[in-house]
């Protein structure tokens, strides 16, 4: 696999690990008022393959450990006998902070994409010549 290739390849995975990384995200966001929801964390790992391409891929999801904030409100319908409920550890603060992480490294490995595919389109019409 020559160079640009295996630049491209490396971009792409990055791409495809940042979108998954973002649905993560977005599923948190989505469930931030759901009463016992834990906050999902994305994590990274180097593809294995053959040639050691350094591909990167989205691994195992995680649950977040931190406890669950108690919220007293006796008259909600998962509330115990003092009144309280466990709510979600998500805070939205974190969630927007790690999907504006997520675009931005997206948008960096389509920019390496693009410029790795423009310098091979420019060595094809020096070939071409």
């Amino acid at each position: 696999m020559n160079d640009l290739s295996k630049s491209l390849s490396i971009a792409a995975s990055g791409m495809a690990a940042q979108s998954g990384r973002l649905r993560h995200v977005s599923e948190n966001i989505a469930n931030a008022d759901t009463p016992g929801f834990r906050r999902k964390l994305a994590t990274f790992e180097t593809a294995v393959s053959g040639d050691r391409s350094g591909t990167v891929a989205l691994g195992p999801v995680t649950l977040d450990k931190t406890t669950l904030t108690r919220v007293h409100d006796p008259s909600h319908p998962l509330a115990d006998e003092a009144g309280y409920y466990e709510a979600s550890n998500v805070n939205l603060l974190i969630e927007i902070a790690d999907a504006r992480e997520a675009q931005r490294s997206y948008e960096a490995n389509l920019k390496l994409f693009d410029q790795a595919r423009q310098m091979s389109q420019g060595l094809m019409e020096l070939l071409r010549r």
